[in-house]
This record gives structure tokens, C-alpha cells and sequence, in this order.
């Protein structure tokens, strides 16, 4: 069925290409574009380079096309990039993104992922200081596979790079303001300026303002999932010459709408069904709702605040050698209040996650350039992160246990420390990383390069201040959980780790012709140590789970054939997975541990096809294949020999048709069409049937009128055009009665208007 409804839309996807193709040739229409692909210049391998010279498998996006195919969040990258799954848990503002099978279950606000997310090379390990970097960007990169040799922070599962525009020595700006549906307001923009010759700024924001869309059925409630957010940005340039080139950003964020709500799936007795059927209170079923409706008078607010300043420079120290320095700062706080887990007006389970986290790092390199054989990147890294975190959740706080009509202290004893209680745990947590790094390559021959490069990582890290109670309804203390102090219920515990990982990667390509590029390589990826952030009943929860670690075998090729007409890439890929770090949640009692899978492995292939038929018209089409076991492991007791990995489809496929309608002097008529298909996946190691998504097609497009200079034009645009559903985020909660689900966002709409100046 999944793959009927991908082909039936791109069906309908070509039949509009080949109506456009006969209009644009019987109309004989002005070449808008140069009839070959257009070169994306990345910075992957910390050089400018063309995407088609760099042999590993990386996605990179323009700001142009950023534009076209509507990419404003991170989750919408999924529509460009085969094998990126991106869900968001705790709201849109902090994704945690999978690439090839590589996850992270854990979405606790102590925990940095496995796939690493830059901002103009700046890493952003916490999910807290993410903030906002969808605008005014250069390009976006996703490199896939182990990152270590050549950047900051090493990973295991890939890197995400966005990178913002630099001031140029050229005043002018750009706009863009919006409407659409569920009132929604939009506006980016950016405005520079020379201030010397030596000295440019650039300014650049963005906003949006829309009601939720998930509807609430309670009488004077609000709906859930709204947006209210902007980011401002402001860059300083100081390029005196050739030999030193600094850029100065700073940056904040604010993000705070009506919060993002959970769909509680009931089970066979309904949401707290045996809980409240004890205390001879009825349950619910969520009758007469659908899976975009709630029915809760508790709406609260999300708040996430960013603030960010960061130094970047290139110094020329002569022909041939480079030295680059990237200073950076961050600060940011998240507190997520009140969430109603389940919707409805019990109060089965409500959550409060909050979390500061400040973090500096340092990265210097030096990067050669020799016109000889040999070429060189060697640096060193370090990186300090500090975290404040607490969560409180209550369970069943509408649940009278005494039955003496008050609900207190007494309740939560009597209902065995869970039922009409709060559960509610802090702590304060400092990882420090210092890394050296180093690549390599060598020309063997005009066709052939070796690369290699090794790097040395020393983590350590501090757990200080922990402490979990259950506590009253009211807050009043009433036992100490962990470390389980019978007799000081604020009694605290600690826990340290300290780990040294040297890992490397070694590659050769060949180039037998011009535009075609064959590569091959072995790579080792590490991520470091990590606490349970989730510890809240038994000290055993506390755990420290191992490092992680991977092996990847990869090999492919990229191509552009037909004088840059037709561009045809693709790699095939063996992952050796070890300790994976991931949290096992018990479905009866909630407890959550984080502990290590031993092995697991994971296969797969990826395909890029772009091809320009005439100059107007420009097909894509991106195919991602996947096989992912685990080989070694237990969760809950049970073996989980043979389960697939979390959030790892074994397809993902996107195809994008974009072609140029000429208007003779009016202008002319930009129109797109992308269609992007998953099929099903588990969001529980387990495997649990409650916990599979069974896939998805979705539908966007956008159709563009401007003049020919440019200086301005407007869109009208649709996002999940077929109104499609599935859910992002599914866990099995079962002994609450039901399972926590969110569900994406329903089909939008609406017209953008955008000028250059």
C-alpha cells in the first residue's frame, strides 16, 4: 500500500512535468537558466570544494534551495536527504536527528547526540543552545558517516552543518513576509553594509507567529502546538586583505508558543484504566477525537532561550598554509512546563523539563595547500560544557487513594509512592573534551589520492548533585529515591567518568576521467561517555553508559555526464555498531535506564540522480536503502537478538520536478513539486507493535512568479499537500493505559512575497 501511494503521487508529480515540458517548447519560452546542473561548493573536508570533488557521501543544500523546496525547520530536511530521520520529542526547537540507523533514544536534555549539528562550525552538543539557525543561510550540509579527522567534536553517525551568509563589501538586503493558514506570520530578512574597506555587517532575523494546530476540544482551553518564535544575528567582517579574513556573529532565539502536545493511544481498559478502575473512576477513550485533537485545559507555554557568540578567522600565515581559529560561547535555557502527556482532563502523567546549559569551545587548525603531492590538515580541539537540569513529573494527581476527600501527602504514601505523587529529580553535569586530529592526503598519481587520518580524544565528565524524590502533590519531600538516604530525604550522589579513544579513517579515490570520481574507505567513529539524565526511582538507574563506538566500510561514486546535464551519484555502506547508548523505559513503572546495545549492524545504499532535460526543467530524485540488526543485546530482560534499530526505515525515497515557465515581458513562473516517502519503522528497540509507524508519503509545492532581474516575486505554497499522518514519536507506556504518541503537522498553506534590494 506504501508503495502504491508513492508511485500514485509521482505519477501525478510527472504528468504535470511532461504538460510543462509541451507548454515550454510550444511557447518557445526565453532560457531563464544555463541548460547544466549548478555547482554547490562545500566545505566539508575544511576547503572550498565542489560537492562532486569531495569523496564521501554528503547532501548539501543551497540557500536558494533552502527557499525553493520551503527547508524552515529541521524536520523539513527529511524531504531532501535520503536516510535522515529528524524527531522532536520535546518540540521542533530541539530535533534529534538519526542518519543511517544512528539514533538516540534519549531525549534528556544531559545528553549530546551521535549525529553532531554545527552552526558556522561551531558545535552544538545540547540540545538547549540549538536555538534557531534556519535563516539567512549559505548552504546546509549533511555529511554521513564518522566525523573526527576533520572537525571539532568526533561522532559516529555524521555531522549537519549549517552555514550562515558572511558580510560582502556590497550594501544591499533581502525580505520576505508571509501569511497562511492557522494565521500564520512569517518575515526573514537580512540587510549589510560596508562600514570601511576593511570592515562589512550583515543584520539578519527571522519570525513566525501561527495559532496551534492541534485542535482542543475543552471548553476556553487554547490548542497545542503553536508557534511564536524569532532570531536575530548579527555578523561583523574584518577582511583588511588577502592574508586575514575574521568574522565576528552574534546571536540569539526565542521560542515560546503554546506548547507541543502528546496523543495518548488508550489501551484495552483506556488512559489510567486499571489505575483509576481500582478507585472506581472512569477512564478515557478519547471518544469523538481524531489524532490531531486533545481535550485538556492544561496548554502551558515552552520557552527556549539561545544566546550565542562565536569568532571565526583565517589567516593566511603564506601561499601554502592557513591557520584557522573558531571561538565560541553559548548559553541556553529550556523549560518545557506542565506537558499533558496524555490530553485529556485526567491527570495521568503531566511533565516539567527544564534545562541551562552554557558551553565554550576552541578550535584551532592548520590547513596546507602545496602545489606537491601532499596535503595536510592537522588540529586540536577542546570543548567544556556545563548543564543545570531538573524534571518533575506527577502521576495520577487527580486519584483521592485515602478516600477522605483531600488529596495529600497520605494519598501518595498510601498509593505506594507513585499514585498521587510527584516523582522529581536535579542535577548539575560538566563534560570537557580535548581532542588532536590530523588528515592526510597523498597523490599517488594525477588519478589516484590516499587519504588518511587519525585523531586522539580525552573525555571526562562529572555528575554532581543528584538527587531523585517522590514527593507530595503539593511538593513536600516525602522519600529520597537516590541516592536513597533513609534519613536526609536532599541527600545527593555524584558520578565521574574519564575515557581516551583514538580512532582513523583511510581512503583512496580514483578519477579515471573527467566528472567521474570513484572512492573507497574505512572509517571509526566514537561518541563519548554519558550519565542517565532519567534516574528517578533506584540508584540503579543511575548508570554511566559506555562509549560508543562504529566501523564503517563505505565505497562509491559520483558523476556528471552529458556536459553537466546529468549528475548520478551513489555509495554503499557496512556499519559495525558497539554500545550503542540508548534508554530502555520500563512500560509498567516508567523507570528508564540508560544502558549499552553490544553490537548491532547496519547495511545500506544510497542513490542521487539531478538530471536538466532542457534548461527550464530540473528532476531529482534521491533513494535511500537500509538494513539495520541487532546481533548482541537485552532491554527489559528480554533479547533482542534480531530487532531492527530504532528510527532506521529500510526505504526512503524524494523526488523533486522544478521547472521555469517564461511569462515574455512579465516575467516568468517558477513551479515545484516534491514528493518524499519512508516506510515503516519502530521507534522501540523492542520492537513492540504499539510502537511502529507503518510509513508515509508527503506532498509539498510551491509556485513562484517574478519578474526577470528578480528583485522581487511571490509564492503560494502547500506543505503535506494530501494531509497525511503518522507519528513522529510513539513509547509504550502501558502501565499508565496508553501509548505516548506525536503525531506531524496537517496539511498548510499559504503565499510568500520576497524582495531584493
Amino acid at each position: 500500500m506504501e508503495v502504491k501511494k508513492f508511485v500514485a503521487a509521482c505519477v501525478g508529480v510527472c504528468g504535470s512535468v511532461v504538460l510543462s515540458s509541451a507548454y515550454s517548447q510550444e511557447s518557445d519560452v526565453d532560457r531563464i537558466r544555463t541548460a547544466v546542473l549548478e555547482e554547490v561548493v562545500v566545505t566539508a573536508q575544511k576547503r572550498g570544494e565542489s560537492l562532486q570533488e569531495v569523496p564521501i557521501a554528503i547532501s548539501a543544500l543551497s540557500g536558494d534551495q533552502l527557499a525553493e523546496r520551503q527547508i524552515r525547520t529541521a524536520a523539513d530536511l527529511m524531504m531532501s536527504v535520503p536516510n535522515l530521520q529528524v524527531n522532536s520529542p520535546l518540540g521542533e526547537s530541539v530535533p534529534i536527528f538519526s542518519l543511517r540507523g544512528i539514533s538516540m533514544s534519549d531525549f534528556g536534555l544531559a545528553q549530546n547526540g551521535p549525529i553532531a549539528v554545527y552552526y558556522d562550525e561551531v558545535y552544538k552538543g545540547n540540545l538547549a543552545i540549538l536555538g534557531l539557525g534556519m535563516f539567512d543561510l549559505e548552504r546546509v550540509e549533511v555529511l554521513k558517516g564518522p566525523q573526527g579527522t576533520l572537525y571539532g567534536k568526533n561522532t559516529t553517525g555524521g555531522a549537519i552543518n549549517f552555514i550562515a551568509k558572511k558580510p560582502e563589501f556590497e550594501t544591499g538586503g533581502n525580505l520576505s513576509v508571509g501569511y497562511g493558514k492557522y494565521d500564520h506570520y512569517s518575515a526573514d530578512g537580512a540587510f549589510q553594509t560596508p562600514l570601511s574597506e576593511s570592515w562589512a555587517a550583515r543584520m539578519a532575523f527571522t519570525f513566525d507567529r501561527a495559532d496551534g494546530w492541534m485542535r482542543n476540544a475543552f471548553p476556553g482551553a487554547p490548542d497545542g502546538s503553536a508557534t511564536r518564535q524569532y532570531g536575530l544575528r548579527g555578523s561583523l567582517r574584518y577582511n583588511p586583505s588577502d592574508i586575514v579574513d575574521i568574522v565576528i556573529r552574534a546571536s540569539t532565539s526565542l521560542q515560546n508558543p503554546r506548547n507541543y502536545t502528546g496523543i495518548a493511544l488508550p489501551g484495552p481498559e483506556g488512559i489510567g484504566g486499571e489505575i483509576y478502575g481500582m478507585f472506581g473512576l472512569p477512564a478515557d477513550f478519547r471518544e469523538g477525537l481524531g489524532k490531531r485533537e486533545i481535550n485538556t485545559p492544561d496548554i502551558s507555554k515552552r520557552r527556549q532561550r539561545t544566546h550565542a557568540l562565536a569568532v571565526n578567522a583565517d589567516i593566511q600565515l603564506s601561499d601554502e598554509l592557513t591557520l584557522t581559529s573558531i571561538t565560541s560561547w553559548d548559553r541556553g535555557t529550556f523549560l518545557n512546563s506542565h506537558e499533558d502527556s496524555d490530553g485529556t482532563p485526567l491527570t495521568t502523567s503531566e511533565a516539567t523539563y527544564y534545562g541551562k546549559t552554557k558551553q565554550i569551545a576552541q578550535d584551532f587548525r592548520l590547513t596546507s595547500d602545496y602545489s606537491s603531492r601532499f596535503n595536510f590538515i592537522v588540529g586540536a580541539y577542546f570543548n567544556h560544557e556545563e548543564i543545570d537540569s531538573f524534571t518533575d513529573t506527577n502521576f495520577f494527581t487527580d486519584v483521592d487513594v485515602t478516600g477522605d476527600g483531600v488529596i495529600n501527602a497520605e494519598d501518595c504514601v498510601a498509593g505506594g509512592f507513585f499514585i498521587a505523587c510527584n516523582v522529581f529529580n536535579q542535577f548539575e553535569q560538566e563534560k570537557t573534551s580535548y581532542a588532536l586530529y590530523s588528515d592526510f592526503t597523498y597523490d599517488l598519481t594525477e588519478q589516484v589520492t590516499l587519504r588518511g587520518g587519525l585523531r586522539y580524544t580525552h573525555d571526562k565528565g562529572k555528575l554532581n548533585d543528584f538527587m531523585a524524590q517522590v514527593r507530595a502533590v503539593d511538593l513536600t519531600p516525602l522519600i529520597n529515591t537516590i541516592p536513597g538516604s533513609e534519613t536526609d530525604l536532599f541527600a545527593t550522589t555524584s558520578k565521574r567518568f574519564t575515557d581516551d579513544n583514538v580512532s582513523g579513517k583511510i581512503g583512496v579515490d580514483y578519477s579515471p576521467a573527467d566528472a567521474i570520481l570513484l572512492y573507497a574507505s574505512y572509517s571509526q567513529g566514537y561518541r563519548g561517555a554519558a550519565f542517565s539524565g532519567q534516574a528517578f526511582y533506584d540508584p540503579s538507574e543511575l548508570t554511566v553508559a559506555k562509549p560508543e563506538k562504529v566501523e564503517v566500510f563505505e565505497a562509491g561514486f559520483k558523476t556528471e555526464l552529458l556536459d553537466h546535464r546529468v549528475r548520478f551519484n551513489g555509495s554503499a555502506f557496512w556499519y559495525n555498531y558497539k554500545n550503542q547508548q540508548f534508554i530502555n523505559v520500563d512500560p509498567e513503572t516508567t523507570a528508564a535506564v540508560l544502558i549499552n546495545l553490544p553490537k548491532a549492524r547496519i547495511y545500506g545504499a544510497e542513490f542521487d540522480v539531478q538530471v536538466m532535460p532542457t534548461a527550464n526543467i530540473a528532476l531529482s530524485t534521491a533513494i535511500g536503502l537500509l538494513d539495520t540488526e541487532v546481533e548482541r543485546g537485552t532491554a527489559d530482560g528480554i533479547n533482542v537478538r534480531g530487532n531492527r534499530l530504532i528510527n532506521a526505515p529500510s526505504f526512503t525515497m524524494s523526488s523533486a520536478i522544478d521547472w521555469t515557465i517564461s511569462l515574455g515581458d512579465w516575467g516568468a513562473v517558477d513551479a515545484r513539486v516534491d514528493v518524499a516517502h519512508a516506510s515503516g519503522q519502530y521507534y522501540d528497540i523492542l520492537n513492540r507493535s504499539n510502537t511502529y509507524e507503518n510509513g508515509y508519503t508527503l506532498v509539498n509545492s510551491r509556485i513562484r512568479f517574478y519578474p526577470h532581474d528578480e528583485r522581487y516575486g511571490i509564492a503560494f505554497w502547500a506543505k503535506n499537500l494530501t494531509n497525511e499522518l503518522y507519528y513522529t514519536n510513539l513509547i509504550d507506556a502501558s502501565g499508565l493505559g496508553y501509548t505516548y504518541s506525536h503525531v506531524n503537522a496537517p496539511r498548510t498553506y499559504g503565499v510568500t512575497f520576497d524582495m531584493r534590494f
